[in-house]
This record gives C-alpha cells, structure tokens and sequence, in this order.
C-alpha cells in the first residue's frame, strides 16, 4: 500500500458517515478514526457504505497484489547464515554516534564482542547496541532513524 493509497482511503473515509476504520492487509494495519477517545481493545463491526467498501476492495486487491511481487523479490537475511544482532527494544535507530560523525560498523567492517553496532532511542533514553559476536558485518538490515520494532533483525555478522 502506497501513500496515495492511504491518502485516498483517508479522503474516502473523512467524506463518510463512518466515524471509525479499520484495514489489515497481510502484515499492515490501518485504523482510521474520527473519534477524540482513544480505540478500546475490542474491536467492533462496522459496515461500510458499498462506495467506500468497493474502493477500499478494490485498493486492497491493489496492494496484496504489489505486495506478493516485493516479497518475492527479498531474499531473507536467515536464509544467509551468520548471526542475527535483534533490537531489544522498540525505538529509532541511529547508525552514528552523531548526525556529523560516521557510522559505527558498516558493512565489511570487522567487530569484536562488545563493541557498538547502534544505538536504539526509546523514551528519550540512548541505548547502545552491542555485538555478542565476532565477525565481519555482512549486511545491515536497517536504515539510519528508522524505527524498529522488539527483536526486529538489525544486522547480520559471520
């Protein structure tokens, strides 16, 4: 799903008379709401009307169909060997030390036990990241400022 879509589908909704909305398509979630309160844990049934109901079928099928190509074409990083480095917990990852600097370990770079691979901000707290392996990093699997999700693969080392 695209941002155009997502854009659509907001427009769609905001011109309903439908005060909450709710789309999950392979592993993305959408929930759209008009309300001020926040969602309760439950989630209720709501009925569409059959123009929004067409289109947001109509950009499901969109895109499950992009999506199934995208992973298809992404080869998984265990499939690789090696040592998987995972978050251990949820933040933005920060690939240097500062905006300025270099960043810590890139790929090709030799890493001990111990050392800094990145660092995770969660809650205003810096936390480093370090290796409990050594080896050469063989790929990075995220972006700098990227948010990342608990246990999410952040590097591979072998």
């Amino acid at each position: 799903m695209n941002i155009s879509e997502v854009k659509e589908l907001l427009a769609l909704v905001n011109e309903s008379d439908l005060t909450e909305f709710d789309l999950q398509i392979d592993n993305t979630v959408l929930h759209m709401s008009k309300n001020d309160t926040p969602k309760p844990n439950h989630v209720e049934s709501v009925t569409a009307s059959p123009v929004v109901e067409a289109k947001v079928n109509e950009i499901a099928k969109e895109a499950t169909q992009s999506n199934t190509t995208t992973i298809e074409s992404k080869p998984e990083a265990v499939e690789l060997g090696g040592t998987l480095i995972p978050s251990p917990i949820v933040g933005v990852v920060y690939l240097t030390p500062t905006p300025d600097q270099p960043a810590f370990k890139k790929v090709g770079d030799t890493v001990a036990v111990g050392e800094t691979l990145c660092i995770v901000e969660a809650m205003k707290l810096m936390n480093e990241i370090t290796s409990d392996t050594a080896g050469t990093i063989a790929e990075v699997l995220i972006e700098n400022e990227q948010v990342v999700e608990y246990n999410q693969p952040l590097f591979r080392i072998v």
